[in-house]
C-alpha cells in the first residue's frame, strides 16, 4: 500500500477512492477502523471511511487517529485527510481539529488544504469557495440541517476550527506551476502557518498542486486534489501503469435507490426520476416513527422489484427538514431516518436487489453498516465523483453506489443503472 486515506463520511470516501482509480491505482474502500489485526487487502491505496464530519469532535479526533495508526502500520507512505468539496463542518470542527491532531500524529508542522473540485463545479479563487458561479455561502449550503455553510472564506472558517495559523496560495502563484506551490508552501511552514488554503479552478491546477506535495506527510481536501498523487508514486517507480485498476464482478439483481440527501442536486434528480421510475417518500412529519415507516415503504416496494429501479426517498426541501426538525429535534430527525433507510435496505437485499444507489453521506453511513458490508473494491465512474463498487462481507453479492448528495446529474438514478447494462 502506498496511500492512506482517511474520510469523514463514506459518500466521500468512494468519491476519493473514484477518483484514485481513475487515475490508475488499485483501492479499496473500507468501512470503520480496521481491526489491529487485519490485513491491508491487496491493493495501492486504501481509504478508510469514518462517520466523523458530524460527530463531537473529540470522537472524531479518535477515530482519526486509530486509523491513521493502521494505516501506518501497513505500510502507507503518505496519509490524505478528505472532507467534503463544500468544506462541510462547524464553527467548531470538524476539519480543523482531525487535521491539527493528524499532524502531530505524524510529526509534521503544514499541511495544503483544498476542496476544490472543478469538474463538479467546486472551485477556490483566492480563498473563496464557489459552488458553479455562486459563493458556498449562496449556493444552498447555507440550509444544511447539519453543517450550515454561510461562509464562503476557507481561511477564516479553517482560522476558527485550529489553534494554529492559516495563510493562503492565490490564484497568481498556483497558475505558475508545482514548483511555484511548492516554494509558497514551504514560506509559510518556515514562517510558522500551520495550513495553506491553496486556490484552484481547474484540474491543471490540482495536477500541480498534487505534484507540489509529493513530499508532504498529510494532504488535506476534497478528492480533487488527489488526482495529483498517483503521478508521484508512478514517477518515484513504485506505482506500476494498470489497464483495468477498476474492473468488478458482474452481479445480476433487482434495482432501487435509497435517498436521504437534502441538497439541491438531489431533489433534482428525484425531481427527474418521478418522471420515469415509481416513486416513493417518507413522511416524518405524518408517521414519526423509524420501524412504521421502513414497513410502509417495504410494503410499497413488494412486488415493484425488478430490472427498473424503484426509488424511496426521504430527501426534502429545507422548509419541510425544518418542521421535522422542530417536531423531532434536529439530532432524532436525522436518526430516525438513518433508522428507517437502513431497515428498508436490509429488506430490499433480501427481497432480491443486487443493484443498490445510496445517496446522502448519513443514509449510506446507516445502511452499508446495517448490511454488515465491511469493505468496497471500486469500480468505474457513473457520474463525476460516483462509481460503481463491489461490497465485500455481506450476506450476498451487491453492487453499490453510494452519492454525495451534492454529486450526479440530474438523470443519475436512471443512468446509474445504465450503465451496468
Amino acid at each position: 500500500m502506498l496511500l492512506g486515506c482517511i474520510a469523514d463520511d463514506f459518500t466521500g470516501a468512494t468519491d476519493l477512492a473514484s477518483m484514485l482509480v481513475k487515475h490508475g491505482m488499485r483501492t479499496v474502500q473500507r468501512f470503520g477502523v480496521p481491526r489491529d489485526d487485519e490485513a491491508a487487502p491487496d491493493a495501492d491505496a486504501v481509504v478508510v471511511a469514518l462517520k466523523s464530519r458530524t460527530a463531537p469532535a473529540r470522537q472524531a479526533v479518535a477515530e482519526s487517529l486509530a486509523a491513521l495508526g493502521w494505516l501506518r502500520r501497513a505500510g502507507c507512505r503518505q496519509i490524505f485527510f478528505k472532507y467534503c468539496s463544500t468544506f462541510d463542518s462547524t464553527e467548531a470542527g470538524n476539519i480543523g481539529p482531525v487535521a491539527d491532531a493528524l499532524l502531530a500524529a505524524l510529526g509534521a508542522g503544514f499541511a495544503l488544504a483544498c476542496p476544490a473540485f472543478p469538474l463538479n463545479a467546486r472551485s477556490v479563487y483566492q480563498g473563496y469557495l464557489f459552488v458553479g458561479g455562486v459563493l458556498l455561502n449562496e449556493s444552498g449550503m447555507e440550509n444544511h440541517p447539519l453543517t450550515p455553510m454561510r461562509d464562503a472564506n476557507l481561511v477564516r472558517v479553517l482560522s476558527r476550527q485550529t489553534e494554529g495559523t492559516v495563510g493562503l496560495v492565490p490564484y497568481a502563484v498556483v497558475e505558475q506551476g508545482a514548483a511555484a506551490i511548492r516554494d509558497a508552501m514551504t514560506a509559510m511552514a518556515e514562517q510558522g502557518r500551520r495550513y495553506a488554503i491553496v486556490d484552484a479552478v481547474n484540474d491543471s491546477h490540482l495536477l500541480a498542486i498534487g505534484a507540489a506535495a509529493a513530499s508532504h506527510a498529510l494532504i488535506t481536501g476534497g478528492s480533487g486534489v488527489a488526482m495529483g498523487l498517483p503521478e508521484n508514486f508512478r514517477r518515484a517507480g513504485l506505482l506500476p501503469e494498470r489497464t483495468d485498476p477498476g474492473a468488478l464482478p458482474a452481479v445480476a439483481g433487482a434495482a432501487a435507490v435509497l435517498a436521504g440527501s437534502c441538497s439541491r442536486a438531489t431533489l433534482g434528480q428525484l425531481g427527474f426520476a418521478r418522471e420515469h421510475v415509481p416513486v416513493f417518500e417518507l413522511d416524518p412529519l405524518a408517521v414519526p416513527d423509524a420501524a412504521r415507516l421502513a414497513a410502509g415503504a417495504i410494503d410499497w416496494a413488494s412486488g415493484r422489484l425488478g430490472a427498473t429501479p424503484i426509488v424511496i426517498a426521504a430527501s426534502a426541501p429545507p422548509d419541510k427538514v425544518a418542521a421535522v426538525q422542530q417536531l423531532l429535534g434536529r439530532d432524532a430527525a436525522g436518526a430516525l431516518i438513518e433508522d428507517a433507510m437502513a431497515r428498508i435496505a436490509v429488506a430490499l437485499v433480501a427481497g432480491g436487489v443486487r443493484r443498490l444507489v445510496v445517496a446522502g453521506g448519513e443514509t449510506a453511513g446507516a445502511v452499508v453498516s446495517q448490511l454488515g458490508v465491511r469493505s468496497l473494491r471500486i469500480g468505474a465512474e457513473i457520474d463525476p465523483g460516483v462509481p460503481w463498487t463491489y461490497a465485500e462481507g455481506g450476506d450476498a453479492p451487491l453492487l453499490l453506489a453510494l452519492k454525495s448528495g451534492n454529486f450526479g446529474a440530474r438523470d443519475f438514478f436512471l443512468k446509474a443503472f445504465a450503465v451496468l447494462d
